[in-house]
């Protein structure tokens, strides 16, 4: 199970961190992922860390103010999110994959982020 958490309602210019508590699946072992989807366009990638937090990824368009990280003994990922832009409004997700067995895939519910004035 994965769970967002932290959305709502910021200021352009503002900042906003989502946690994403997980359970029932060995946290270490998966890959994190978040990602966004804005009203009628598809779902993508925003950032990634690798299982043990060695590695992060992130997308050309979120570089610089977004960070990701996780807590393995917390089974928790995070999504610190800076200088939000109004393009930014959209459901952010939760994504788990495991490191080796790519079937083994699960997602959150999504929390709503809007950024207006």
């Amino acid at each position: 199970q994965l769970v967002e958490s932290g959305g709502g309602l910021v200021q352009p210019g503002g900042s906003l961190l989502l946690p994403c508590a997980t359970s029932g699946f060995t946290f270490s072992s998966y890959v994190m992922k978040w990602y966004c989807q804005a009203p009628g366009k598809e779902r993508e990638l925003v950032v990634s860390i690798t299982s043990a937090g060695g590695s992060t990824k992130y997308a050309d368009s979120v570089k610089g103010r977004f960070t990701i990280s996780r807590d393995n003994a917390w089974n928790t990922v995070y999504l610190q999110m800076n200088s939000l832009q109004p393009e930014g409004t959209a459901v952010y997700y939760c994504n788990a994959v495991h490191r080796v067995r790519a079937q083994y895939d699960y997602w959150g519910q999504g929390t709503q982020v809007t950024v207006s004035s």
